[in-house]
């Protein structure tokens, strides 16, 4: 990586070199993520409910970290008329009391398959956008974070990566395992003086039972006939010392009513079969 970074790039522009290498400071030392297709589709469906986030270092899974995200994000804007895919986000601490979160695509969606000058110069992610986030001790409504060079972070994008984050956070719902690199990978990163702790693989289980209820199940003194389906949503869950602290915990969708009953049938359901 150094010798590489040492090289004139011709994929960077005049100017980028303080930013290329602040994030190859952020690579160094982050912990590595991969999320399946499933739990992809679950942080983009869950940022869309979530209002706000918060980006200080408490409520990351790591300091800096890197998540590649199987399936892509989406698009995001990187210029004028210009857009491009987001497979893969990086984040580390940025100028002042800021995040930085780097958005990836793949060398392959870098050179649409085609054949480069100089193909040790195009590393296997390639960043082409950055969004600088507000670290603040309240959490940021996520439609009022501050633009960057004219352009303002992509909601889809950041909130599917605070989501992930909290998701991370309950393995009722996550299953979390470590890949270890090969033996010999290994053996280079740490002659190269870099992590070799593996790769964590985040992925939705195929069963789980939400471990909460809903506050006002049974306190409504009504009577109720039929069962109807619940929404997966966000709850600012209690936890910690005498549950005086606060955090987003997701409620998976569910079934609510007497067990039994009829179910509802008023509201169209989409089926997600694996």
């Amino acid at each position: 990586m150094e010798e590489i970074a040492s090289q004139p790039n011709p994929y960077t522009l005049p100017g980028d070199e303080n930013i290329t290498g602040l994030l190859a400071t952020h690579l160094r030392v982050a912990d590595l993520y991969w999320a399946s297709e499933d739990m992809t589709a679950l942080a983009v469906h869950a940022g869309e409910q979530l209002a706000a986030a918060r980006w200080a270092t408490a409520d990351r899974p790591s300091p800096c970290g890197l998540i590649v995200f199987e399936g892509g994000l989406g698009l995001v804007e990187v210029g004028p008329n210009l857009h491009g895919p987001a497979t893969a986000l990086a984040w580390g601490p940025g100028p002042g009391e800021t995040l930085i979160v780097w958005h990836l695509m793949t060398a392959e969606q870098f050179t649409g398959g085609m054949p480069v000058p100089n193909p040790a110069a195009v590393p296997p992610l390639i960043a082409i956008r950055e969004a600088r986030l507000p670290v603040t001790a309240e959490p940021v409504p996520l439609d009022a974070l501050p633009a960057h060079e004219g352009m303002a972070p992509s909601r889809t994008i950041v909130a599917a990566l605070a989501a992930a984050w909290h998701l991370m956070e309950q393995p009722q719902l996550i299953e979390r395992t470590v890949q270890e690199p090969h033996r010999a990978d290994g053996r280079s990163l740490r002659r190269a003086g870099l992590p070799a702790d593996g790769v964590s693989l985040l992925a939705l289980r195929r069963q789980y039972t939400p471990q909460d209820r809903d506050p006002d199940a049974g306190t409504d003194q009504r009577t109720y006939r039929n069962r109807w389906i619940v929404s997966g949503h966000w709850r600012n869950q209690a936890y910690g010392p005498e549950r005086s602290l606060r955090r987003q915990t997701w409620v998976p969708a569910h079934v609510k009513g007497p067990e039994g009953a009829p179910l509802l049938s008023t509201e169209k359901v989409n089926v997600w079969r694996r």
